[in-house]
């Protein structure tokens, strides 16, 4: 296998390609746009509606076989399995919903709809885990940027649905049903990973911000074009135009290769050729960051059994042949079982489950939350919800950077102040004063996004990149932990109960909500606090890490 060199096209290529399948893996958030189909199509009840809600939020977010499967096969197969759930369980949802099958079982649908976003992790996992790995010295941009995409994936959505499909959930789960596994074949050849660069230089920093303002231009054109079609009727040729120029800035990232081939820098570095292979003989390429170090491996490679005889090892030891190995500290790479045993792992995982749960239960409830309140049309609530996600996103990838750079604060501190300000959105739905719905609806996403961006890099820092996919994939499982407590356990049980009061199957008013709002204020300030405690505990890792003010790897473990 040819050998990359660092700061080369491929890592730039990898990253160009993998906005478009963060895009299409963020599908799951198009769920407030055909979930009132299922309800009038199929005659679900709220609470029915709410359990799909989370069967959508456990399929995107259990990832932990897509984690173990990125130590082990190439992305491309990973992106292959990915690309199979999504066409299978959308296709089923859009048989359904378009009532070419007719009464088929609750339970088919709510596997189908699981298996369709579960497509999602092992989308989301492929292109993340082999970013991270490419650029390993830019984690909170790279995480920042692609977690960014994600969130902006419901306006691309919102807008295909709205100008081209005529606001049609069936044409839009028959979208989703074959434009994900096109995007995924048509990606996978181009996300490979390579010899990262082993040091920063100004090249790479203008091209992360040329990335992340493309992403932050797209952003607005994708708010301004949604508010305009709801308030002045396009035709289709200038929908048809507006989406053209929507797909032309999605290519942007891809500018930076094509720039990088047609004018090649003159500035040579040194290649980093280290290699690992695995046991199924695919090779990937990598730099002494993520070969294996002396507390990872005795005389083998990194994927040898990990279990020596502690006989032989004794021995060894005695003989001097070999140092005995010793636990990783924190900033060091750890096996998954190593990390899951740390007060720091579960603090970490806390934290993201009350910020990101409380968000979801929102998310899921968005469309029916508009409805109480007097919005019949939920797609510019879920545009501003979606803009600022993204912008949650990618600012706290940026912030957190800077922060962590110059004064070395942990990134938690950034979910902190997240926390504490969903206290003040969920309080200002709860209040349902005039003109507080679209303010909190910003504010929230804000928030909500900065969870994901905060959340990834930090848990690579702390427990390095060696089991990186397993780790995060665990951490996410806080969305569906928390969307099953706080969205079917709380906020649908709320709202069955008034709409009871109102003698009917809907709610309208305040109170729909207010209850569930209240008690989501109250999980946010606990968040808060958690954050603060976490940020104290981590403090010393981020001094050892970044006391240059840049990244730099702990002394090996094995010493």
């Amino acid at each position: 296998m040819v050998v990359l060199k660092e700061g080369s096209r491929p890592p730039w290529v990898s990253l160009g390609a993998s906005v478009w399948v963060q895009i299409a893996s963020g599908n799951s958030y198009t769920f407030p746009l055909y979930s009132p189909s299922l309800k009038s199509v199929l005659g679900f009840n709220q609470q029915q509606l709410t359990l799909l809600g989370v069967a959508n939020d456990i399929g995107e977010n259990v990832g932990i076989l897509p984690g173990l499967a990125c130590n082990r096969l190439p992305p491309w197969a990973i992106l292959l399995v990915g690309v199979c759930a999504s066409f299978f369980g959308y296709g089923v949802l859009w048989l359904a919903v378009s009532q070419t099958l007719q009464n088929l079982p609750y339970w088919v649908l709510w596997i189908a709809l699981c298996i369709a976003t579960h497509g999602s992790a092992w989308l989301g996992t492929a292109v993340l885990v082999t970013n991270m790995r490419n650029f390993p010295i830019s984690r909170g941009a790279v995480a920042g940027i692609l977690k960014g995409y994600v969130g902006l994936s419901a306006a691309v959505f919102t807008e295909v649905y709205t100008m081209a499909l005529d606001g049609s959930a069936s044409k839009l789960l028959l979208l989703l049903t074959l434009g994900i596994p096109v995007i995924g074949l048509l990606m996978m050849y181009f996300i490979r990973p390579c010899t990262p660069a082993s040091g920063e230089d100004s090249a790479e920093h203008s091209h992360f911000l040329f990335t992340q303002a493309a992403s932050l231009i797209l952003a607005v054109y994708l708010l301004s074009t949604t508010i305009l079609k709801d308030l002045f009727p396009f035709s289709n040729t200038i929908s048809y135009m507006l989406i053209a120029i929507m797909i032309v800035l999605l290519m942007a990232p891809l500018s930076i290769p094509l720039k990088m081939t047609m004018f090649p820098s003159n500035h040579k570095r040194p290649v980093v050729s280290t290699g690992v292979v695995g046991e199924i003989g695919y090779t990937n390429e990598t730099n002494p960051m993520l070969t294996p170090s002396s507390s990872t491996t005795y005389l083998g490679s990194f994927y040898e059994p990990e279990e020596i005889p502690e006989v032989d090892l004794l021995l060894a030891v005695g003989e001097g042949a070999v140092k005995k190995k010793r636990k990783p500290r924190r900033g060091e790479d750890f096996t998954f079982r190593e990390a899951v045993v740390k007060a720091d792992f579960w603090l970490l995982w806390s934290v993201y489950f009350l910020g990101v749960g409380s968000g979801v239960t929102v998310l899921n409830n968005l469309a029916q939350i508009g409805v109480s309140l007097g919005v019949k049309d939920a797609t510019v609530l879920l545009s501003l919800f979606s803009f600022c996600n993204f912008l949650g996103r990618l600012g706290a990838g940026v912030v957190s950077e800077h922060f962590v750079r110059s004064k070395t604060i942990p990134r938690t501190f950034c979910l902190a102040v997240a926390q504490a300000l969903m206290v003040v959105s969920f309080l200002l739905y709860a209040s349902a004063l005039s003109g507080t719905l679209y303010a909190a609806t910003a504010l929230l996403g804000i928030c909500y996004g900065t969870q994901f961006s905060v959340m990834i890099p930090t848990a690579s820092e702390l427990f390095g990149l060696k089991d990186f996919g397993v780790i995060f994939n665990f951490m996410q499982l806080g969305n569906p932990v928390g969307a099953l407590v706080f969205s079917s356990l709380l906020a649908s049980q709320v709202y069955e109960s008034e709409a009871a009061k109102q003698t009917g199957s809907s709610c309208v008013g305040p109170s729909c909500f207010r209850l569930t709002f209240l008690v989501l204020a109250g999980i946010c300030g606990l968040g808060t606090s958690l954050s603060i405690v976490l940020s104290i505990r981590i403090r010393p890792v981020y001094r050892m890490l970044y006391a240059g003010g840049s990244f730099r790897l702990p002394e090996s473990s094995g010493q």
